[in-house]
C-alpha cells in the first residue's frame, strides 16, 4: 500500500515560507506529478514526502500511519534525484543491489531481486558494465532498479529526465509510463516539463508560489483551468487571453465583436487554445490580425497574428496551410471551447459552482 496524505503542511526557512498549507492525498497506486515554475516549492514538497526536509507545521501520513517526524529510511519511501549518483567503480548489479546489501539481505535474495528489476528495466546486457559504459538513459534506469529492489511503499523522482537529450527524454518518458503500469506503485513526480506532466500524470498538481493552484487531471486542467495562472501554464503552446467585457449573456472584445456569454458572473478576460481558432478572412469571426510569423512544425503550424489591442494570438493549425507571414487574416474562435475569467483571475464558470 502507498497512500500518502498532506495535511496543512508548511515549510520554513527562517522567516521565509515557502510551503503553504498544503492539503491533498494520493492514493495507493497513483501517478502524480507537481508542475510549476522554477522557486514554486515542488522539489521542496517532494523533499518534506521523503524526508530530506522537515515539515515545520502539519501532518504527512503514509498508509494512514504519520510519518511527520520519521528519517527518511522509516518511510518506506525510494527517491530517484535528476543526479544518478552511481557509484563509478560499481558494476551495474553491484549499484543495483547496494542497499540490500548495506541493509544486510542475504546474498541469493539481492541476486534475486536485482535480477528480477533488471528484466523490468531490460538491463539484463548490462549488469556486468560501469556507469561509464553506459548511456544518460541507462545510467537513469539503473538508478531507479536501485530503487526497485527496495520494493518501496512509493517513488519519488526529482526531475528525473532533466540531464537527457530530447530523444532520451521521450524514450524515458515512456518506460517510466510502462514501469508504473507494470509495477502498480504510487509515484510522485517533480518536473518543470508540462508535457511530461500530461502524458505521465493520472492527476496534475500545479504549483504557484508553496500554493496549490489547481489539481485534476490532464484533461481538466487542460480544459477547465481554474485559474489564469493554470490557463497559461498548462498547454504548449500556452492559452490565449484576451481582454473583454462579459456579462448579461454576451461578450464584446476591444473593437465590438464578441458573442454569447453563458455565465451569470461578470468576466474580464477570456482564454481560448491555438487549436479551437479557425483561420478566415479579414472581417470574419471574432477579430482580424496580420500574421507576423509561421512556425512550420511538419504536422502542425503555430502562427502568431498581431490583433492590435488585442496582442498576440497564436493559432495552431495544419502543417501544409498556406498562410505567410504578412496576411491579414479573421479569426474565428470556438465558441464552445472558450473560459472567461474574472478579474481576480478565476474561471468563472467554477466561481459558479463553487
Amino acid at each position: 500500500m502507498g497512500a500518502i496524505s498532506l495535511n496543512q503542511v508548511e515549510k520554513w526557512f527562517g522567516d521565509v515560507q515557502v510551503i503553504k498549507g498544503v492539503d491533498l492525498t494520493i492514493a495507493d497506486g497513483e501517478f502524480v506529478v507537481f508542475v510549476g515554475p522554477s522557486g514554486c516549492g515542488k522539489s521542496t514538497l517532494l523533499r518534506m514526502i521523503g524526508g530530506l526536509e522537515d515539515i515545520s507545521r502539519g501532518t504527512l501520513t503514509v498508509d494512514g500511519r504519520d510519518a511527520t517526524a520519521e528519517p527518511p529510511s522509516k518511510r518506506g519511501l525510494a527517491m530517484v534525484f535528476q543526479s544518478y549518483a552511481l557509484y563509478p567503480h560499481m558494476s551495474v548489479r553491484d549499484n543495483m543491489g547496494f542497499p540490500l546489501k548495506t541493509a544486510g539481505a542475504p546474498r541469493e535474495e539481492i541476486a534475486r531481486k536485482v535480477a528480477e528489476a533488471a528484466d523490468v528495466l531490460k538491463l539484463n546486457d548490462y549488469l556486468d558494465r560501469r556507469p561509464k559504459d553506459l548511456s544518460g538513459g541507462q545510467r537513469q534506469r539503473v538508478a531507479i532498479g536501485r530503487c526497485i529492489v527496495r520494493a518501496p511503499t512509493a517513488f519519488l523522482f526529482d526531475e528525473p529526465l532533466s540531464n537527457l537529450d530530447a530523444a532520451l527524454r521521450v524514450e524515458m518518458r515512456y518506460e517510466i509510463a510502462k514501469l508504473h503500469q507494470r509495477l502498480g506503485a504510487t509515484m510522485i513526480y517533480v518536473t518543470h516539463d508540462q508535457v511530461e506532466a500530461m502524458t505521465l500524470a493520472d492527476r496534475i498538481v500545479v504549483l504557484e508560489f508553496g500554493k496549490i493552484a489547481q489539481v485534476g487531471s490532464p484533461r481538466e486542467l487542460y480544459e477547465h483551468p481554474a485559474n489564469l495562472f493554470v490557463a497559461q501554464f498548462i498547454g504548449s503552446p500556452k492559452m490565449n487571453i484576451l481582454p473583454c467585457t462579459a456579462k448579461d449573456g454576451s461578450y464584446a472584445l476591444p473593437g465590438g465583436r464578441g458573442g454569447a456569454f453563458p455565465g451569470d458572473h461578470a468576466a474580464t478576460h477570456l482564454g481560448i487554445r491555438p487549436e479551437h481558432i479557425q483561420l478566415g478572412a479579414a472581417g470574419t469571426g471574432q477579430c482580424d490580425g496580420t500574421v507576423d510569423m509561421v512556425e512550420y512544425l511538419g504536422a502542425d503550424s503555430f502562427l502568431v497574428i498581431d490583433c492590435g489591442s488585442l496582442g498576440q494570438v497564436t493559432v495552431r493549425t495544419v502543417g501544409d496551410a498556406a498562410v505567410k507571414a504578412g496576411e491579414s487574416v479573421g479569426l474565428s474562435f470556438d465558441e464552445a471551447r472558450l473560459s472567461f475569467f474574472d478579474e481576480a483571475g478565476h474561471n468563472v464558470a467554477m466561481v459558479a459552482m463553487a
